[in-house]
């Protein structure tokens, strides 16, 4: 009964250390739909159950509603979609639900045509009011007309489509209109919007191609949001904007009608855009989750825009963690050498393995050294801190007598040492499993990298490369495979 009694504590404190991995857990919710129009239906729901004003446009003339996002924040409306001449069924049903009192049209007759209003009215909407005109440059000068004196403006490319939909949701919350330009030269409606509302600063979304040095040097005190990709200028905005934002909203960086609707719920939310790739999360995505610490999503589209690989990535605990590899040795310092092997060569083919991994599971895992060179121990600790690495995970191979076997893992206590046991222990009681070697558990080791690295940290020995039996697993391609999943597995466990 002592003994049950003094073991209390102990469990108590080990709940403890675990409850905030349960606090962390990631969450995606999927707002999809048949079509682009069921898309924006479903994303309505989300964040109206009623709404006395409704945006409606052209479900594929995303010009026209660039501009609009601000204007829906206003008016605390839903984003609906349609064709130019007829009232998709989903928008009807919805406007019906919803009981709007009145509907704003965005674009001209070519976008969406007098039929269509029509039909809005007959669903007893009594005020359809339309924003048009003969360019998206002056579609955007008469939505800006629409919102409240302010003194900033963005602009962006009225071409580069995804820069006006990343930006949208903080121009809405900040009541800036959005006006568009070309490239290398100012439209005329937008420089007259830029008079009539009397602008004196000015956030340039885009890089230079899309908004060139000329024509940034003629705006009001510009400040310029670029990056390389569409998706690295999304990461610049929330870094920017949503420091502290912990959820965002993904859309496909290359169809834009499901972020059309979704950026207002976006706005409403007070969260960022972020873009992705159908299939994987980009690094840029990546690194935006990472450095806010993302919980929380919503993904706009079915699986044709966002693939149920990304949602898998999201709901990863790993999802944008810096994770450091050390493949240990390399280059002049070839390691233990046995049985034909060399612990250079056998610790990169796994590092490699657990990299490949990692990548896959939505990570941003580092490599050490990718190639047979050689770094000394505390230049290996330097690029890890460097890099800002959440954990850090060094792999090597033993070596001793002929007889001796088995796995074990090493951490150190002089930083992070609860979190970097726990690291330990997680891939510890995978990996020997895994490698179907003798458990010789979780041990304290003063060795360099996990000792002076500041982060969470752990040294892995897979097995012996003077046993015959272990180096024969060392040197297999299936136990490679097993051994990087376990470590894997481990680290997806500790979060």
């Amino acid at each position: 009964m002592r003994g049950l009694l003094r073991s209390i504590p102990i469990i108590v404190l080990g709940l403890i250390m675990f409850v905030p991995n349960v606090f962390a857990a990631q969450s995606a919710t999927r707002l999809d739909g048949v079509s682009r129009y069921e898309v924006a239906v479903n994303v309505s729901k989300q964040g109206w159950s009623s709404a006395s004003t409704v945006v409606v446009a052209n479900g594929k003339a995303y010009a026209d509603v660039l501009s609009a996002t601000p204007l829906a924040y206003k008016n605390n409306a839903p984003i609906l979609l349609t064709e130019s001449s007829k009232l998709t069924t989903p928008t009807k049903n919805r406007i019906s639900q919803l009981k709007p009192r009145k509907v704003i049209v965005i674009g001209g007759t070519i976008s969406v045509n007098n039929q269509v209003v029509s039909e809005i009215k007959k669903l007893g909407v009594s005020t359809v009011e339309r924003i048009g005109g003969v360019s998206r440059y002056e579609v955007a000068e008469r939505i800006a007309k629409k919102l409240p004196a302010n003194s900033k403006a963005v602009i962006a490319n009225g071409t580069a489509y995804a820069d006006s939909m990343a930006i949208g949701a903080y121009a809405a919350r900040n009541g800036i209109p959005i006006l568009l330009t070309t490239s290398n030269s100012i439209p005329s409606p937008t420089k007259d919007a830029m008079k009539s509302k009397g602008t004196r600063s000015t956030i340039v979304v885009g890089g230079e191609i899309s908004v060139s040095n000329s024509v940034y040097r003629q705006l009001a005190s510009p400040t310029r949001i670029g990056g390389n990709s569409r998706f690295e200028v999304a990461r610049n905005i929330a870094k920017k904007y949503y420091s502290s934002t912990k959820s965002a909203v993904i859309g496909n960086g290359y169809t834009y009608a499901d972020a059309l609707a979704g950026s207002v719920l976006a706005a409403k939310q007070g969260r960022p855009v972020l873009f992705t790739d159908a299939g994987s999360l980009p690094k840029p995505t990546r690194e935006a989750i990472g450095s806010n610490r993302m919980t929380t999503f919503t993904v706009l589209g079915g699986t044709i825009s966002v693939k149920s690989n990304v949602i898998s990535q999201l709901k990863n605990p790993i999802v944008g963690k810096k994770i450091f590899i050390d493949a240990g040795h390399g280059g002049s310092d070839p390691g233990a050498s046995a049985n034909g092997l060399r612990e250079k060569d056998v610790n990169l083919a796994f590092a490699k393995k657990v990299y490949s991994k990692l990548s896959s599971g939505g990570a941003l895992p580092i490599m050490a050294r990718s190639t047979d060179v050689y770094l000394t121990l505390s230049q290996r600790v330097a690029k890890a801190e460097s890099n800002h690495a959440d954990i850090f995970v060094s792999i090597h191979s033993n070596s001793a007598s002929s007889s001796a076997t088995g796995t074990e893992t090493y951490y150190y206590t002089k930083y992070q040492a609860t979190n970097s046991k726990r690291l330990a222990t997680e891939i510890q009681s995978r990996l020997y499993k895994a490698m179907n070697t003798r458990d010789r558990s979780v041990r304290t080791g003063n060795f360099h990298v996990i000792r002076e690295s500041t982060m969470p940290s752990c040294l892995v020995e897979l097995g012996f490369i003077t046993n015959k039996s272990d180096a024969s697993k060392l040197n297999s391609s299936y136990y490679q495979d097993r051994a990087a999943s376990a470590i894997y597995n481990g680290i997806v466990a500790y979060y």
